[in-house]
């Protein structure tokens, strides 16, 4: 889930971050490794949401999927009643960017752009991933933005390590969108993950002067995630005060991995092909 908590009416009691360090939790050995089963069960959901996924079915149906599953695996959802969100998943399709309410109404069509955003909390830790998945066969240009909206992670993930900053993620993530010809979305961020499902320090996709660049050390947690359109960056909520879409009615794409700072580098803790 990716917030700057001013921007959002529904979400102004959201934790407000400085990125000065000092707020940052290092987890010790043991929250670590509760933390990696909540990422396990995140990275679950989603990977049977995308087995799953079909045309004809209904975001409230994906819904309910992944609140039965977390809540098999001994987790509740992160989501629901967060702020107010009705539901356990944020579920976007085409130029919706995040937050999107789950709908028993709206159905999935083939060739939709469809985001996937959920978390699970257990024993007192969040975990957070979010996909985007071409329904079926999708447009060329749905596919391209799809597959550099997920580089682009990896591309922020590879800068995670001892010693670099946080715009270090920022600038390979804004590099190779902009190399792509696509737009990274400015009004959402990344974020601390751990007890609570946002803290300390907002991870931005872009390169920023607005907060320091705080150095990583082992034992942080981060929420990275990048959100690419393919207009304008420019984006507006809509009328629910949770549903945020693109000005311009562009496509848009997002990728999102729990990442825990190493000695050496960086374990991805909401790795799909590891579940």
């Amino acid at each position: 889930m990716n917030i700057l908590s001013n921007l959002i009416p529904s979400l102004d009691s959201a934790p407000r971050v400085t990125n000065r360090g000092r707020g940052v939790h290092l987890k010790s050995a043991e929250e670590i490794a509760i933390m990696r089963q909540a990422a396990k069960i995140v990275a679950t959901v989603l990977k049977e949401i995308a087995d799953l996924v079909q045309p004809g079915m209904t975001t409230a149906d994906l819904d309910a999927h992944a609140e039965v599953r977390i809540r098999e695996m001994g987790a509740t959802p992160s989501f629901k009643g967060y702020h107010g969100f009705p539901a356990s998943i944020c579920a976007c399709i085409n130029n919706e960017v995040v937050h999107g309410i789950p709908n028993p109404r709206k159905e999935i069509k083939r060739g939709d752009v469809l985001k996937v955003d959920t978390g699970a909390y257990f024993e007192g830790f969040h975990g957070d991933s979010c996909i985007t998945i071409g329904v079926g066969r999708v447009s060329t240009a749905a596919a391209k933005l799809i597959g550099v909206a997920e580089t682009a992670l990896y591309k922020g993930i590879e800068q995670v390590k001892p010693g670099n900053g946080l715009l270090d993620i920022a600038g390979a993530i804004e590099d190779y969108v902009k190399a792509n010809g696509f737009k990274v979305v400015e009004d959402y961020t990344g974020h601390g993950v751990g007890r609570n499902l946002h803290e300390e320090p907002s991870v931005f996709n872009y390169r920023t002067r607005e907060l320091p660049n705080v150095k990583l050390r082992p034992g942080m947690t981060l929420a990275i995630e990048p959100i690419v359109n393919a207009g304008t960056k420019h984006t507006r909520v809509l009328s629910d005060r949770w549903t945020v879409v693109t000005v311009d009615r562009a496509l848009s794409a997002q990728f999102e991995h729990t990442v825990l700072v190493t000695d050496t580098g960086c374990d991805i803790l909401t790795d799909r092909t590891k579940v």
